[in-house]
């Protein structure tokens, strides 16, 4: 296939700007639209981290435990409102298909392949210029508050062996993690330390990479509503925004996070592609932590950004435009504030929610789809920040007629 000269690019979040990247690098010149501006959703106010560890199939039987009375519990880390939706509906039996140990085994496999090769087109990137705002965890820390929370998460590392992966991480006292990060509190009675992580701040990281991917000559058009996308054949593609002129250009590709769906259907996606919102706020510790923390019972995820900490969690299973719930900031006050000496959970900043784009798999949607000029990246769940290179390195090479990626099969957005 011949390299298209121009490729748009719908969705400026990370997996969008790592794709127009990757192209960039093959001589691919590339559009960004967004309809708000760069980083504007689940790209902004994550947790930022690198860890292939941790990136595991979301579907798990894990979830069960927590039985139907608890996800409809606003309390819940895992939420579902009652009031559910039809396609929320359908969503979430997909997603407790997938949730069986057999099915989660099976996805484990493909997981620790993605995992090989996620760090390594991190490494490509920050040899092209993009490193200032990434960090490495040495080590990525996780407390609990006795052996048997411990335990769960072990029982998930043996796991990832037993698919194919690795883990390396030590056991220790709490009093051995507060030596790390003393703001911990001795309620913290056993910690794990994991090697090999990493992790970024992801707004700072992201004004890098976007300022790369101009640099190199992309136009970056905010606030840019896309409506629709015509395919018009060996012309091109056509994408429509909203008082504006069409966007003409060889290819495009869809990497609208949470609101995939309305574009990519008429082209043949048929994954349903769920709003997980989750939340997050910062804090500023007597002593700012400086190495990720995890509190893997809790579900909650603290990264040091400079001069604060961000604490965030969640999965609220709602429209992904829906406002903001108070009610979900303060649980995750409630698990993490007994972890940590202290803070001042009332002076925290920069609340924020924003939505992981799941699907009932939990793997990815990247590929082309029905049409060989419209191409789809998203899907990524609680991932894009660990998938987004390598999912723009992936598409950019199919694009520009290399040799495909093999996990590009398990990612077939026509699955």
């Amino acid at each position: 296939m011949s390299k298209p000269a121009h490729v748009t690019i719908v969705g400026a979040g990370i997996v969008g700007l790592c794709t127009a990247w990757f192209l960039q690098e093959r001589g691919v010149t590339v559009t960004v639209l967004d309809r708000t501006g760069v980083a504007a959703g689940a790209s902004w106010g994550n947790a930022g981290w690198v860890a292939p560890a941790l990136t595991l199939p979301l579907p798990e039987p894990s979830i069960f435990r927590y039985g139907l009375k608890a996800v409809v519990d606003p309390a819940s880390p895992v939420y579902v409102p009652i009031a559910a939706n039809s396609t929320l509906l359908r969503f979430l039996a997909g997603f407790a298909r997938h949730s069986t140990p057999r099915m989660w085994r099976r996805n484990m496999v493909t997981f620790a392949e993605i995992n090989k090769w996620s760090l390594e087109s991190f490494d490509r990137m920050e040899d092209g210029g993009v490193a200032s705002a990434l960090g490495h965890a040495d080590p990525f820390l996780a407390a609990f508050v006795n052996e048997h929370d411990r335990q769960a998460i072990t029982h998930e590392f043996d796991e990832v062996a037993a698919g194919g992966g690795h883990v390396s991480f030590e056991k220790i006292t709490g009093d051995e993690l507060r030596e790390f990060e003393p703001s911990v509190s001795t309620l913290v009675t056993h910690g794990l330390r994991v090697n090999g992580q990493r992790f970024i701040n992801p707004p700072a990281f992201m004004d890098v990479l976007a300022a790369s991917v101009r640099a190199r000559g992309a136009r970056i058009i905010e606030g840019a509503n896309v409506m629709g996308i015509r395919d018009l054949g060996a012309a091109g593609v056509a994408v429509e925004v909203a008082g504006q002129d069409a966007v003409l250009s060889n290819e495009v590709v869809i990497a609208t996070g949470a609101w995939l769906g309305s574009l990519a259907r008429q082209f043949g996606v048929r994954q349903v592609v769920q709003a997980g919102r989750g939340y997050s706020f910062s804090v500023k510790p007597p002593v700012i932590p400086t190495h990720p923390i995890y509190l893997p019972a809790q579900r909650v995820a603290c990264t040091p950004l400079g001069d604060r900490l961000r604490v965030g969690g969640m999965m609220e299973f709602r429209p992904a435009d829906s406002p903001a719930d108070s009610r979900r900031i303060q649980t995750i006050i409630n698990a993490a504030s007994p972890m940590f000496d202290g803070v001042d959970w009332d002076a925290r900043e920069e609340e924020w929610v924003g939505s992981r784009p799941c699907t009932p798999d939990g793997l990815p949607l990247v590929g082309a789809t029905r049409s060989p000029r419209v191409h789809i990246a998203g899907g990524h769940g609680m991932w894009g920040v660990t998938l987004g290179p390598l999912t723009g390195r992936m598409l950019a090479d199919s694009i520009t007629g290399n040799d495909e990626h093999p996990l590009l099969a398990a990612f077939d957005p026509l699955r």
